[in-house]
């Protein structure tokens, strides 16, 4: 294997996982999101605020709405990721833009993927905990809702598609971050 994908949407854990498998591998992390942000993460952080155009994606779009934002913009980012994978060997990619049906269709043998699903109240919980839900605005508190129902929808759509075209995933069912890169490891390398 000269490439392994770990796919699945917003807070799954597919980040903290590729860090502990590439380690293991002695592999390269990268994430898609650094390939370009569509349009992040509706809450605050340390030092940054929402911008008015994060505020106005998530407060005017319908969930369905923003789903195909977002597969639209995947769609668009999918040549770079393909290169990234074509030509760069030792590297763990992870990324909700690693839809399935495109990484089915890679022709290269030496790269392996896998998919990350969680619970719906998993994925609430860690979306909750980042962005401070609890002294949040009203406001602020819509968009991290809006922002999870997407979540929670791109992840039934990723799963479908998996499961369609046989590919594999680990459903997390409170396993450690290790324990996790264990089941993602067994069966890729």
């Amino acid at each position: 294997m000269r490439v392994l994908l770990i796919g699945g949407t917003s807070n799954v854990g597919k980040s903290s996982v590729a860090e502990v498998v590439a380690a293991r591998l002695g592999f390269e992390h990268r994430s898609t999101d650094y390939l370009a942000r569509h349009p992040g993460r509706p809450w605050r952080t340390p030092g940054r605020e929402v911008p008015p155009h994060v505020v106005e994606h998530y407060s005017t779009l319908s969930v369905d709405e923003l789903v195909a934002s977002v597969l639209a913009h995947y769609e668009r980012l999918w040549p770079r990721i393909e290169e990234l994978v074509s030509t760069h060997p030792g590297l763990v990619l992870e990324g909700s833009a690693l839809w399935p049906g495109r990484v089915a269709a890679l022709s290269p043998t030496d790269v392996a993927a896998v998919w990350l699903t969680a619970e719906d109240g998993v994925i609430r919980s860690r979306i909750h905990t980042s962005g401070d839900y609890r002294n949040g605005t009203d406001d602020e508190r819509a968009l991290m809702d809006t922002f999870l129902a997407r979540s929670v929808r791109f992840q039934e759509l990723v799963l479908a598609e998996v499961e369609r075209l046989g590919l594999r995933h680990i459903h997390q069912a409170g396993q450690s971050i290790p324990e996790l890169a264990d089941l993602v490891l067994t069966g890729t390398v």
